[in-house]
């Protein structure tokens, strides 16, 4: 496995106090962090959430996604409940690339949606690779998880690594007028799952 722990520290947030815990990938040149809160080695299921890097949305605010909001939501959850693990991945475009995400805007401002940007560029609808959680996750002692995810590849992939899921926790978050298609597209081509379970 090319991932590999290099070091962990405090990291004070708005939300409260968490450990930051950095990571390196270096067969694709990527560094990964996981934010944690609170005794991680208790029995009780971890809130946890599996967050993918979107720099328009998380770092610039933008309103075509619900990245950034969903990134907010998941550390306040975090914080209230007073210990969880937001993994924060480095797998920007649904794993194309910041600059090839650029492209796949230009292409949905004529017309495309997410997953068609995505294959016209000569990429899957979603690149992303959850392999890279095998290290963190054993580093930090995961066992049983309530995730925070409208996405059933997570779950997937959680599962497949042994991971327990104990619960879905689906992340609401408002529509607006430019994530609207986008949104629609995660539920009806990527099979997002925007209820909670039953």
């Amino acid at each position: 496995m090319s991932v590999s722990y290099i070091e962990s520290s405090r990291l004070p947030t708005q939300w409260g106090d968490f450990y930051i815990h950095g990571f390196e990938d270096t067969a694709l040149n990527k560094e990964h962090v996981v934010l944690t809160m609170g005794d991680l080695a208790t029995p009780d299921p971890l809130l946890t959430r599996i967050h993918s890097e979107c720099l328009t949305g998380d770092a610039l605010f933008s309103v075509r996604c619900d990245c950034g909001n969903q990134l907010q939501t998941a550390l306040q959850a975090i914080s209230e409940e007073g210990r969880g693990a937001l993994f924060y991945l480095r797998q920007e475009g649904r794993g194309i690339g910041l600059l090839n995400k650029i492209k796949a805007y230009k292409l949905q401002d004529e017309g495309a949606d997410t997953v068609e940007a995505n294959e016209q560029l000569g990429f899957g609808a979603d690149m992303r690779d959850y392999n890279i959680l095998e290290v963190m996750i054993s580093h930090l002692g995961v066992r049983d998880v309530r995730l925070m995810t409208n996405n059933p590849r997570k779950v997937a992939a959680l599962e497949s690594l042994g991971v327990n899921v104990v619960e879905r926790l689906a992340l609401h978050t408002d529509s607006n007028p430019h994530n609207e298609k986008y949104l629609q597209t995660k539920a009806g081509k990527l099979g997002h799952m925007f209820e909670r379970d039953d």
